[in-house]
């Protein structure tokens, strides 16, 4: 992974000293990954003394008050969704404007784009304003643009246009360089970053049961297989290990999964949406994380920093977040999952030396600290190519 290889004192004697002014740019600031990926970023590097602003397309969100006091600027830009209808066009073009007049006034030494809608507008915002460094994070597997040859032909052009791109898990950066042709030179691999607080033991929260605690925190979404998961947990229960499957997540797979639970007789809570997810790692047994496919997963970073031994599927950068710290099972395998939770609820002290390994593992790789350090060193080198005029 470039940029972190050598010392934090040879780094800053070769790459000079930090960008004073760096824009982030994001679609909203809800409560997903790569919102708090974004906002950790944010955070690190006004700590550091960038000044830093925060763009946001749409709107702002529940995120916005994690940068309360942290001298980070945010900014809504006023874009509007396609789906408001074709005034939608005329908005957004103002709101282009917007941004390109912005940047023209703010002067960023480096403008870094998180996600789709928003590496597609910092392009043409980019060059229309002449920001020396823009940098786009591909933070997912590209599914969901899979037969779409406008996003693919529009993201091509942006792609063109960006000085950078960065992969929060090399699968992500493998799959860019092969079906995208990006060169190897032009992206990067910095992983998800998670607050000190985060390795800090939480008061386990109370779930009333005598049964072992198994945990998924995922939006509750098809590909996040949680079908395959109930499956799992009526097979545990025939084969003498009962459990309560707690779930923490919404979405639209909801009312079919609480059916499904309901017909097969397993103890299954749907918490919904909720941001006090620490005491529920405390509290659990085990965490799972069953999808389909995935980037680089913020809920087994946060069970991993938790201590807690982590069951999941090997898709994505799962593997490299888990190999020798976890339990890794074949996707859309219902039984696999089964013996994989049944082999760690089955052996407390394997779990244990688990749950350690991937704390320990964690903290070394995986704090905002470092997150942020890899930016500030990536940031200095592409403007020491490219320095401000």
């Amino acid at each position: 992974m470039p940029f972190t290889d050598e010392s934090s004192a040879s780094q800053d004697k070769r790459l000079g000293q930090s960008p004073a002014r760096v824009c982030l740019l994001i679609g909203q600031l809800g409560l997903g990954g790569a919102e708090k990926q974004l906002v950790l970023l944010a955070r690190g590097l006004s700590a550091r003394g960038i000044r830093t602003h925060l763009l946001v397309m749409f709107k702002k969100g529940p995120r916005e008050e994690e940068l309360k006091g942290t001298g980070v600027h945010v900014v809504e830009l006023g874009f509007r969704p396609r789906s408001v209808g074709w005034r939608a066009y005329a908005v957004n073009i103002r709101a282009l404007a917007r941004l390109v007049g912005f940047l023209r006034k703010e002067r960023p030494q480096v403008l870094q784009a998180f996600l789709f809608a928003a590496y597609v507008i910092a392009a043409p915002a980019a060059v229309l304003a002449r920001v020396p460094v823009l940098v786009a994070g591909r933070r997912s597997l590209g599914y969901f643009k899979e037969g779409n040859r406008l996003a693919l032909a529009v993201e091509a052009v942006a792609t063109r246009w960006t000085d950078f791109l960065v992969a929060n898990s090399t699968a992500i950066a493998d799959e860019v360089r092969r079906e995208e042709g990006v060169p190897a030179a032009k992206i990067s691999v910095i992983r998800n970053g998670m607050r000190r607080s985060e390795f800090e033991p939480a008061e386990p929260a109370t779930v009333v049961t005598s049964l072992p605690v198994v945990l998924c925190v995922a939006n509750l979404g098809a590909h996040k297989g949680h079908r395959y998961l109930l499956t799992a947990c009526s097979a545990l229960r025939s084969s003498g290990y009962p459990c309560t499957l707690v779930l923490i997540g919404d979405g639209p797979e909801r009312t079919r999964l609480e059916q499904m639970a309901d017909s097969l007789g397993i103890d299954a809570r749907f918490l919904g949406a909720r941001t006090d997810v620490a005491g529920f790692l405390a509290r659990a047994d085990v965490v799972v994380l069953p999808s389909l496919y995935e980037g680089s997963s913020n809920a087994v970073m946060e069970a991993m920093a938790a201590g807690r031994p982590v069951v999941a599927t090997a898709v994505g950068g799962t593997p490299e977040l888990l190999e020798g710290r976890g339990m890794l099972v074949p996707p859309a395998d219902a039984a696999g999952l089964a013996a994989g939770l049944q082999h760690v609820l089955s052996d407390r002290d394997a779990a244990d030396a688990m749950g350690r390994k991937a704390y320990e593992w964690a903290m070394a790789n995986l704090t905002d600290d470092v997150m942020v350090d890899c930016y500030v060193n990536l940031y200095r080198h592409l403007l020491e190519s490219r320095p401000m005029e």
